[in-house]
């Protein structure tokens, strides 16, 4: 396999030399993983308990050898499908409003959510200076016992997000079904890719241990880790806001409050007025991989319990029967 490192941007050549090294160590650890189809119909690779598109896996190897976070940096971390384009939008709002002083415009009108805040392990492992350092927030799907040894030892903040596992796969679903669609792929049948789904196999699944290692590692550093559920941010999005403010050293005033500043910031991040955005309905990204995909895609429907139009009751059930199993005896409890 072919090495996914970029070579677009301009190395000199002692840099050019280490990509090259590190490209060679990549396909030599590729090489000895077991794999299996994934729900993309492409093969996923083994890797430190978890499976992985081999797209993504190489940006994962190169942050974990050389990324190195700013003390202040706050991790967005989550599975995929769990509300990380809603908590992308809501913390770059909250971190970025005093910014605004009083203006209504924001990046999040011009920009979606993904492009505000970049991916560790896709848009930060090709270029580490690809961000704003005055924005302190970068986003990750890499499980917690992954994540660079670098992040772990060092004072930054993670917040975690995650879901009811059917209404995550059911979204997982579809937004790898209208990506292979618009390649031209025929996606797999969803009861082919719910088998997957509850056997583990998913990028960067198992989803019931990339939930247990945020969890547990939140019971063990709470001043470090704020675990959310996308069913509680949405019962009680306002004091969800400020909660996460809170934890980020940057809450609201009583005057903001006074102002209705969390109001507009919820409004303003809101599924409706999100989707709606020229450039979340005919914009698009390009990941630091061979993906370029619609903005579109990441914008469905956001709500809770539609698994419910798509799965059977049984599906269901089943479902909610292994993470009852998996999770049981860590005290966490998901919302179904």
């Amino acid at each position: 396999m072919e090495s996914s490192l970029p070579s677009t941007q301009i190395l000199d050549s002692g840099e050019s030399a280490e990509r090259k090294n590190e490209a060679k160590n990549y396909n030599e650890v590729m090489s000895t993983l077991p794999k299996v189809k994934g729900l993309n119909g492409c093969d996923y690779y083994l890797y430190q308990c978890f499976w992985y598109d081999p797209s993504f896996l190489e940006g994962i190897m190169s942050v974990q050898e050389r990324f190195n976070p700013q003390s202040t940096d706050i991790f967005l971390a989550s599975f995929p499908k769990t509300g990380t384009t809603w908590l992308k939008a809501l913390t770059f709002a909250i971190c970025t409003r005093s910014r605004l002083s009083g203006s209504t415009t924001s990046s999040l009108l011009s920009k979606m959510p993904h492009d505000c805040v970049p991916f560790m392990e896709y848009d930060l492992a090709q270029n580490p200076s690809n961000r704003d350092l005055a924005i302190p927030l970068v986003s990750t799907h890499v499980p917690y016992t992954c994540l660079p040894k670098s992040i772990i030892s060092s004072c930054c903040k993670i917040i975690y997000i995650c879901r009811d596992a059917k209404d995550v796969f059911v979204s997982l679903w579809y937004f790898l079904a209208r990506l292979q669609m618009s390649e031209n792929v025929e996606p797999l049948l969803l009861e082919e890719a719910f088998e997957l789904f509850c056997n583990g196999i998913a990028n960067f699944g198992p989803y019931w241990d990339h939930v247990l290692g945020y969890w547990r590692a939140s019971l063990e550093f709470p001043e470090k880790i704020l675990f959310l559920t996308y069913e509680e941010m949405k019962k009680d999005t306002a004091a969800h806001i400020k909660k996460v403010a809170e934890f980020m050293d940057c809450s609201f005033t009583l005057e903001e409050e006074g102002e209705g500043e969390v109001q507009k910031i919820i409004s303003m991040c809101s599924f409706e007025e999100l989707s709606t955005l020229e450039v979340n309905k005919h914009g698009q990204r390009r990941l630091d991989t061979s993906i370029t995909i619609q903005n579109s895609i990441y914008f469905r429907k956001g709500e809770i319990g539609d698994w419910a139009n798509h799965l059977t009751p049984e599906m269901g059930a089943r479902l909610d029967d292994i993470m009852e199993r998996k999770l049981k005896g860590s005290g966490l409890k998901l919302p179904r």
